[in-house]
């Protein structure tokens, strides 16, 4: 972020922490296509100020782009996808751009701006299909990027991805790789104060893009490793 300073006109600020973010995004392929998975919580510090931000957003004809991290800060990403994609589509070549064009446009702004000291604040978690094929990566902070079958930002790489590791497979069905991602997702909001019981799943096939409206996850917290210690030695809740 640059703006002009009162002293010196040619002054500028860098966003040196975030200041509302969002928790994990999850990730997987399966059978059809691609489906992308978040919270729709805003965290302002500790403070869950937020409780509507989509950070899963569709990008072009054949791409879904999911964001943990800085809200403003993906807010500018989109802003430069959305100039990318208006500069493709002007070419009026019948061709357009898909998520591994997506993925490495991404993997060289997060790069550059780090490069700058002034990086976006954000993991990103690019998903799509286009001619058939199937594509799911994910671009760090300073540019880091790496392409798999299931991904995870922020906590989900500790909490989530063990357990799609585990269930995981290349022939699940839209309702097994739903299920799977619930499950994660039940998992994170037990365990990552950041989290809330408002999600979006986002799915991508050849036939197109589905974001499902927010809903919530029906939870038990009765377990006794959530119960106070002093509470349950006398054997109440």
């Amino acid at each position: 972020m640059e703006t002009g300073g009162d002293l010196d006109p040619k002054s500028t600020e860098r966003t040196l922490s975030p200041y509302v973010t969002g928790t994990s995004v999850l990730g997987l392929k399966y059978k059809d296509g691609v489906l992308l998975a978040a919270d729709m919580g805003g965290s302002y510090g500790s403070t869950l100020r937020y409780k509507n931000v989509e950070r899963i957003k569709r990008i072009g004809k054949h791409t879904l782009l999911g964001a943990s991290g800085e809200v403003s800060d993906f807010q500018e990403i989109l802003r430069y996808l959305d100039e990318l994609i208006v500069y493709d589509d002007t070419w009026d070549d019948g061709n357009s751009l898909g998520p591994k064009e997506i993925h490495n446009y991404l993997n060289r702004v997060m790069y550059n701006r780090r490069n700058k000291f002034n990086p976006l604040w954000n993991s990103l978690v690019v998903g799509g299909v286009k001619r058939g094929q199937k594509y799911l990566g994910v671009v760090g902070m300073i540019g880091t990027h790496y392409e798999d079958d299931h991904v995870a930002t922020g906590f989900g790489n500790h909490l989530a991805r063990p357990i799609m590791r585990a269930e995981w497979h290349e022939d699940m069905s839209f309702e097994e790789a739903v299920k799977l991602l619930e499950k994660c997702l039940l998992v994170l909001l037990y365990r990552d104060r950041s989290a809330i019981n408002k999600f979006q799943i986002a799915k991508i096939t050849e036939e197109g893009v589905t974001i499902s409206e927010p809903y919530a996850l029906k939870t038990f917290w009765g377990f006794t490793a959530f119960q106070n210690p002093s509470k349950s030695a006398e054997g109440t809740w």
